[in-house]
């Protein structure tokens, strides 16, 4: 076993004798699970229902988990698709489109990656990080930006381009 999966084996025990433990798993599994879930969930709001879900379930469930050697990103994941089928069962969707599935390890890396992605954003300057989130999470025009933030079209453009360039370089030493 490796130092993670003894870690990981560790914090999982705790939780099941403590519940009050399970804020550790879900502070390192929370993020992973809503870019899982927000990318078919079809909303915001329906991503934060179901993420919110999963955990719930999670800890209801805790007790039955037992340590295989599987990691338990799996078994939250397994919860999280399951949560999502039932989800899109409610909503009537097309019967034909197939469950989501437990994503791959291409999916997985995805996955982590974009957490990890945020998880930088979340760190730039406050006004990098209003750029970067209003020009490419909401759309908005770098005209729009520049109305926004009360600034000039070419300061909103360097912003941009720090923001960037500062996200390329910590996205460089994190892999």
């Amino acid at each position: 076993m490796t130092a993670s999966t003894d870690d990981e084996r560790s914090l999982i025990e705790a939780a099941q004798a403590d519940p009050a433990r399970f804020l550790e798993l879900y502070d390192r599994y929370v993020d992973r699970v809503y870019a899982y879930v927000s990318r078919r969930a079809g909303s915001r709001v329906a991503a934060e229902d179901i993420t919110s879900a999963v955990f719930e379930q999670a800890l209801t469930k805790l007790s039955t988990f037992e340590w295989r050697g599987v990691p338990f990103a799996a078994w939250i994941f397994r919860i999280a698709a399951n949560a999502l089928t039932d989800h899109w069962r409610r909503e009537g969707r097309d019967a034909h489109d197939p469950p989501p599935d437990v994503p791959d390890e291409r999916e997985y890396r995805d996955l982590e990656q974009r957490v990890s992605l945020f998880q930088l954003v979340d760190r730039l300057p406050d006004t990098q990080r209003q750029v970067i989130q209003m020009r490419f999470v909401d759309g908005c025009s770098i005209r729009d930006v520049a109305v926004a933030l009360g600034r000039s079209e070419g300061a909103v453009k360097q912003l941009q381009l720090r923001a960037l360039e500062s996200l390329r370089k910590s996205m460089g030493h994190h892999g």
